[in-house]
């Protein structure tokens, strides 16, 4: 995922249009000066922002956070001062005779300053306070397990690895005693996000994160229920293959929904481990760190990007910190674009595992579609995808790719003559992490912070809304029951650090199913499932010229040109037909569902 910061701060217009010659008339002069001093001046503090929140999460110590502090204030003071504020909805209540080019970099001005508005400077002071102190608290949480540090990783390799449903829920558990610890934080942080949003003029928080889209909160919940209605027939068939594989591997009896600690994903929201047949996680473990890295950059020179800068590879912090050194490093992947130019880096805690080869592929395509419209034709504050959702399909491009069959036969990860069930593939691919994690994000985050921001749902009512809909959309419930002395939902990191953020996955899930299927269609002119994109000019013409045009165009009109279809679940549901068939096929005579 981009940077939390840039995710947060930099967002865009909902409607914007391809960059044109502006006419010479008073009034478009009198704004190409004021978009150069505030496309400049942002710019400037983008990049003095980001490189302490760079520093804050790569090595969390107090004079760290301090510095990541003031240059969020400093930033925030120019992007939210109310001289451009008032200067940029002067020009745009004269819309019309104005470039279109304006248009959408006043827009965009005016969404970043949404975040901290100057025109009440107490407010947005006192959220980017809270900020940095609640992101100090989540990375120097140190998780315990039985007196003993535990890592996340740690949690995740172990969750995957044991068979014993009474270490599981230990685990299980302690990766949970967070929340209570980062309640009181959001408790204030929802409420100040809620006012910064409200000074300039938008009902909630949740809705000013999807103003690039053109929706509000109750627009964004319907467009990711949809996701889920259109998905339900098939994961229903998935949820119950998989309750009766669990059962099976722990000896218990079949249950209606899915005990969390059954799971190897704490939150659900993918279920890896269950398909033997399509676990390259030996072949990857036997590789050095080092090649993970070099190969997802490969995967994207071979389609004829540009290598990455040397920066890159001499600034990013790719591995975990060793165990005896005192620095504290934030244990999420994040990748930066520190100046709007080109000083990208990536901020990862890489195992020789298949996770980590998926997510390195996935960072890299960010670094990627960053550096993509990083040039003088685009002015700064159009420099980022027209929407998050498509930054991240993009990178999500990658990070399901790189397990295509003939990619890893030509990485020597897979013997050439070895064969693989192709629905064996499909059902790991559907479960890892596709179909249960639409039921997680389009369904249960979308709608949690939907309540939280939209709904202000009161804190003594948050873990049980929180589960309600974990049971509702997922069908999964806790091992035992969870009161509200737990907040189970702040434990996801993103709802602290990109808070609103998480429909957008979903969004980039539904897009990347359709990106692939023109790709594999009309492109390569093969099966999307087992298509071999790596190595392809034609593909990668195809995606640089998405990424180039940042956010100059409407995402609609950008999906519809790409595609030639509105963003829908069709592609998905093609691309799993053969999948759902089997497994109509294995839960004969089976109860479906769990209501």
């Amino acid at each position: 995922m981009p940077s939390p910061r840039l995710a947060l701060l930099v967002l865009g217009a909902a409607a914007l249009l391809p960059l044109r010659a502006a006419p010479s008339t008073p009034l478009q002069e009198r704004a190409d000066r004021f978009l150069a001093l505030a496309g400049a001046g942002y710019q400037s503090l983008i990049t003095l922002r980001e490189n302490t929140d760079w520093d804050s999460n790569l090595d969390v110590t107090p004079a760290n956070q301090a510095a990541a502090e003031t240059a969020a204030k400093a930033y925030s003071a120019f992007v939210g001062n109310p001289v451009l504020i008032t200067e940029a909805r002067a020009l745009l209540a004269r819309r019309t005779e104005l470039a279109p080019s304006t248009i959408a970099q006043l827009e965009r001005l005016l969404i970043a300053a949404a975040e901290a508005p100057m025109t009440n400077p107490a407010l947005a002071n006192e959220r980017i306070v809270a900020e940095v102190r609640q992101d100090a608290v989540l990375n120097s949480y140190e998780f315990q397990l039985g007196g003993q540090p535990i890592t996340v990783n740690e949690f995740d390799e172990r969750l995957l690895a044991s068979t014993d449903l009474t270490e599981r829920r230990a685990l299980w558990e302690a990766s949970k005693e967070i929340g209570p610890v980062l309640r009181p934080g959001l408790v204030r942080l929802r409420d100040l996000r809620n006012g910064v949003a409200r000074e300039l003029g938008y009902p909630d928080y949740f809705s000013l994160q999807y103003a690039t889209y053109g929706l509000d909160a109750t627009a964004t919940v319907r467009l990711n229920a949809e996701f889920v209605r259109a998905l339900r027939p098939l994961y229903l068939q998935l949820h119950t293959w998989t309750k009766h594989e669990l059962a099976k591997r722990y000896g218990q009896p079949v249950p209606k929904r899915i005990p969390a600690h059954w799971l190897a994903n704490r939150y659900g929201q993918e279920w890896p481990g269950l398909v033997a047949a399509a676990d390259f996680n030996a072949a990857i473990a036997r590789q050095p760190r080092e090649w993970i890295v070099r190969t997802a950059e490969r995967f994207y020179t071979d389609l004829g990007f540009a290598p990455l800068p040397a920066s890159f590879w001499e600034r990013s912090d790719f591995y975990p910190v060793p165990a005896d050194s005192p620095r504290k490093k934030s244990q999420h992947a994040y990748c930066y674009h520190l100046d709007l130019e080109q000083d990208v880096r990536s901020f990862m805690s890489i195992e020789a595992n298949a996770d980590w080869f998926g997510t390195a592929h996935h960072e890299f395509g960010h670094a990627f579609y960053m550096l993509a419209y990083s040039r003088p034709e685009i002015p700064p504050l159009l420099r980022d995808a027209p929407h998050s959702g498509f930054h991240e399909a993009i990178a999500e491009l990658g990070g399901q790719f790189c397990f295509q069959l003939p990619y890893l036969r030509r990485l020597g990860l897979l013997a050439p003559d070895a064969t693989i069930d192709p629905v064996a593939l499909l059902l790991n691919e559907a479960l890892t992490p596709t179909l249960p994690f639409i039921a997680f994000a389009s369904g249960t985050m979308t709608h949690w912070e939907a309540d939280l921001y939209a709904g202000n749902l009161p804190p003594e009512q948050w873990n049980a809304r929180w589960w309600q809909y974990v049971r509702d959309f997922q069908g999964i419930e806790p091992p035992a029951p969870r009161g509200e002395e737990f907040c189970d939902a702040v434990t996801k990191v993103h709802i602290s650090s990109t808070p609103g953020y998480y429909a957008n996955y979903a969004v980039a899930t539904v897009i990347r199913y359709q990106l692939l299927d023109h790709i594999a269609r009309n492109i390569l002119h093969q099966p999307p499932q087992s298509c071999d994109l790596a190595s392809s000019p034609a593909v990668g013409v195809f995606l640089r010229g998405l990424l180039e045009k940042g956010a100059t165009e409407d995402w609609r009109k950008l999906l519809r040109d790409a595609t030639g279809e509105e963003l829908s679940a069709r592609a998905m549901l093609e691309y799993f037909a053969p999948l759902q068939r089997w497994l109509e096929e294995q839960n004969r005579g089976r109860e479906i569902g769990w209501e």
